[in-house]
């Protein structure tokens, strides 16, 4: 089953995880220094903030799936979007192990696929594509 992926960047770390939990009813699954994330159930969602430089809001959106066959599923859906496609493969991204692609919607909102395989103990181990300056994992631009 999909999850949908949310990603804000926010001021101030500690006064937004308040907020989040009160309003999700729930503590985050994961606590970094500059990161927390949810994994909700009700709404289905990977909701995540991050303290880590740029412009507050929403750094992008996703679709997180649960095994390699939805994977194929996502990205065959992202070919037909006839939109430029970032396949980023095998990365670490926001404390875990991914596998994950990026489009942009025609707006200009980035939205990433991914399927999680493990959890990491560092936010980032950007490949050479990507801005690491950026304050999260996201393309630098439109692939």
């Amino acid at each position: 089953m999909k999850r949908l992926h949310v990603h804000v960047s926010v001021d101030d770390l500690a006064r937004s995880i308040q907020f989040y939990s009160t309003l999700f009813a729930a503590e985050p699954t994961v606590t970094k220094d500059d990161y927390a994330k949810w994994m909700l159930e009700d709404p289905r969602v990977n909701f995540a903030i991050s303290q880590r430089g740029g412009d507050a809001g929403i750094r992008h959106l996703g679709i997180q799936v649960e095994d390699r066959a939805e994977l194929a599923d996502v990205y065959s859906r992202l070919q037909r979007a006839e939109a430029p496609i970032l396949e980023e493969g095998a990365t670490t991204c926001c404390y875990a192990q991914s596998e994950k692609s990026w489009v942009e919607d025609p707006q200009g909102i980035q939205w990433e696929t991914f399927l999680t395989t493990g959890e990491s103990t560092t936010y980032s181990a950007a490949p050479a594509r990507l801005n690491k300056g950026r304050p999260c994992c996201e393309p630098t631009r439109a692939p």
